[in-house]
């Protein structure tokens, strides 16, 4: 799948391969110890907002979660 921005999609697909292989090879096999993809990712989402800026997409009211990001609590 291609990413949004055409100048990020080889960002994307460096980000999946790395993710997907720590989580293949350390994740699933009780490695926790870190993500060694974090600098790719945050390449990439920069990528992705800029192109998102450039294209006009509009994003207001819309979470995203991400790197550095808390899952919000549910309020039931």
């Amino acid at each position: 799948m291609n990413s949004v921005g055409e100048a990020c999609t080889d960002m994307k697909r460096e980000y999946d391969q790395c993710f997907n292989r720590w989580f293949a090879e350390k994740f699933l096999k009780g490695d926790c110890s870190g993500d060694p993809c974090t600098d790719l990712f945050k390449r990439y989402q920069q990528c992705v907002q800029k192109a998102i800026k450039e294209k006009e997409i509009p994003i207001e009211g819309l979470e995203f979660m991400g790197h550095g990001k808390e899952k919000p609590e549910s309020s039931s």
